[in-house]
């Protein structure tokens, strides 16, 4: 099963995690989520904003490949990498991933 190394992000993760109960074909998101690391999801996953924004640092390659309506939001996004995913439609794959959550998003109205 693959790992996912969350980078320190002074606010929703001080400290960095590593996620060992990942499973293959979960979204980033939804790993987030699952070990109460809140990232925004302003647009509940339905890939109609850029709050779940993430840089993948290590693994990038393994990550299913981005469709074009996710590639124009990303152009909008805080912060933008050359490995920049919105982390509700980036699914695991088989490789251990390294992400950073960005400092900032454009929400204007943080939910929560």
């Amino acid at each position: 099963m693959p790992k996912i190394t969350v980078l320190p992000h002074p606010e929703l993760c001080p400290e960095g995690a590593v996620l060992e109960n990942v499973t293959r074909g979960e979204s980033i998101c939804d790993v987030l989520l699952k070990n109460h690391i809140d990232i925004e999801h302003a647009c509940e996953q339905s890939c109609a904003c850029t709050t779940c924004h993430v840089v993948v640092r290590a693994g990038f390659d393994s990550l299913n490949e981005a469709e074009e309506l996710e590639e124009d939001l990303l152009d909008m996004a805080w912060g933008l990498e050359a490995t920049s995913r919105l982390s509700c439609q980036a699914i695991v794959g088989e490789e251990d991933l390294t992400v950073e959550i960005p400092r900032y998003t454009i929400n204007h109205a943080r939910e929560g």
